[in-house]
């Protein structure tokens, strides 16, 4: 069974995983991720640990929070760890350029909640 108390560290592990591909969005342009390879598997590794962190969360914190598409966050995961293979740059910058800003906005109003709850 996942543990609750769990629940704020995986979304700070989140939101830390976030804050490094946007790092990463600072220091290259999408053609040199595309066309370095260590640079681009970086922000592929940041997205399978968001993935693992979403995971990682309790069945009562996703049921509790349903904006986020928490099962296609884990689907992704799966995509990137398993079908490495396929990985597609257009749709995969599109979701750091897309999804991301949103998901770290959510993220860090449900970290702010569960710091609200332990006080």
């Amino acid at each position: 069974m996942r543990e609750p108390i769990r629940d704020k560290e995986r979304l700070e592990h989140m939101l830390q995983a976030i804050n490094y591909i946007d790092e990463g969005l600072q220091l290259h342009t999408p053609e040199q991720i595309q066309n370095d390879h260590i640079v681009y598997f970086g922000f592929v590794k940041q997205l399978e640990i968001i993935g693992e962190a979403t995971y990682k969360l309790t069945k009562e914190f996703r049921a509790a929070h349903p904006n986020t598409p928490w099962n296609k966050i884990e689907g992704m995961r799966h995509v990137l760890v398993h079908g490495y293979y396929a990985i597609n740059f257009t749709q995969l910058f599109r979701v750091i350029t897309n999804d991301l800003p949103v998901l770290r906005t959510q993220i860090e109003a449900y970290i702010q909640e569960l710091s609200s709850q332990e006080q």
